[in-house]
């Protein structure tokens, strides 16, 4: 293959920059302005004209007039700016292929899921609060919410590469997964349900687990009619996107203990203000958008990068395509 020109503007730390000079020295790496997050997108950049390979959060707009574009690869498992008709079609008159870093992401993820339901299990969040304030001891009470994990069932709305991961983690604990999605396939290790049998899984479920990505299907898919369908007492999380809950109507499922206990890693806006009654309303737990997130993780969105680079360049499928 041909030196390819690849243009990078990838949230990345030192070590994982150097890691991406040296894997890219048969080719033609071009940094663009660094980004001050790994979501952010970058601005235009005259640069990207002579790319073919494009890495990181590129500009939908200044994509659209590329003419060397082959790849973009994301640094990110959510493509939501991309996800528009027009940008699908200006992808397609260009014979380019998108793929993201879902797969970068989905251990962490399925690990922090899975943090927050052996602490709501074994009320670690309330002992917390306790030696925080009033250095109590309040023991039978503790004990008394305590749960097993046993016979529990976990509904998973957004099935894929994080609930696949989540339910391989839940195996020792005998409890019973539920996955949803929009288009269910036949062949899956745990039971998989479609729109039809959402509301039903929804009523039985002792925690309903939000994966959904952003789209225009998925905006306030959690609105209040579907929050109120979940079983009374039940627990919420979500992790996907902050969009797809009606914040409003999490509030009132809490302040009416429809909902015993909500989990957000994403919240409507990020950063959540600081006088956002999500902060100070009792049984709600926030994480700050770090489910994602390790210490090593941009050098992993690099090394993934790097491993599709080959598949690319020896013309074979490349691992987690978008469109």
């Amino acid at each position: 293959m041909d030196e390819l020109t690849i243009w990078a503007n990838a949230f990345l730390t030192q070590s994982a920059k150097e890691y991406l000079i040296d894997a890219t020295r048969q080719q033609r790496l071009v940094f663009g302005e660094k980004t001050d997050h790994v979501l952010d997108p970058g601005s235009g950049d005259p640069r990207m004209q002579d790319a073919e390979v494009v890495f990181g959060q590129p500009d939908p707009a200044t994509i659209m007039q590329l003419k060397k574009l082959r790849w973009i690869h994301l640094s990110s498992a959510g493509y939501a700016p991309y996800d528009t008709p027009e940008f699908r079609r200006g992808l397609k008159a260009l014979s380019a292929i998108l793929t993201n870093s879902s797969g970068v992401f989905d251990e962490p993820c399925a690990q922090h899921l899975m943090a927050w339901l052996l602490a709501d299990a074994r009320q670690l969040y309330p002992s917390y609060d306790n030696q925080r304030g009033l250095r109590a001891w309040p023991q039978n009470d503790l004990r008394e919410n305590a749960r097993l994990l046993a016979g529990q069932t976990i509904l998973i709305v957004g099935y894929g590469a994080i609930g696949r991961r989540l339910a391989e983690l839940l195996t020792p604990y005998s409890v019973r997964v539920v996955g949803y999605r929009r288009s269910p396939q036949s062949e899956s290790p745990v039971r998989i349900v479609g729109p039809e049998k959402l509301q039903s899984a929804m009523a039985e479920a002792d925690h309903v687990i939000n994966i959904l990505p952003q789209s225009e299907q998925t905006q306030s898919f959690f609105n209040a009619e579907r929050l109120r369908q979940i079983k009374p007492g039940a627990r919420y999380y979500t992790i996907g996107r902050g969009a797809t809950t009606d914040q409003d109507a999490l509030l009132g499922c809490l302040k009416s203990a429809h909902l015993s206990a909500v989990y957000l890693d994403v919240t409507t806006p990020e950063p959540l203000p600081s006088d956002h009654p999500l902060w100070s309303t009792p049984n709600c737990f926030i994480t700050p958008h770090t489910g994602g997130g390790h210490a090593d993780e941009t050098l992993r969105i690099v090394k993934h990068f790097v491993q599709n680079l080959r598949r690319f360049e020896r013309g074979e499928s490349l691992i987690d395509r978008v469109f």
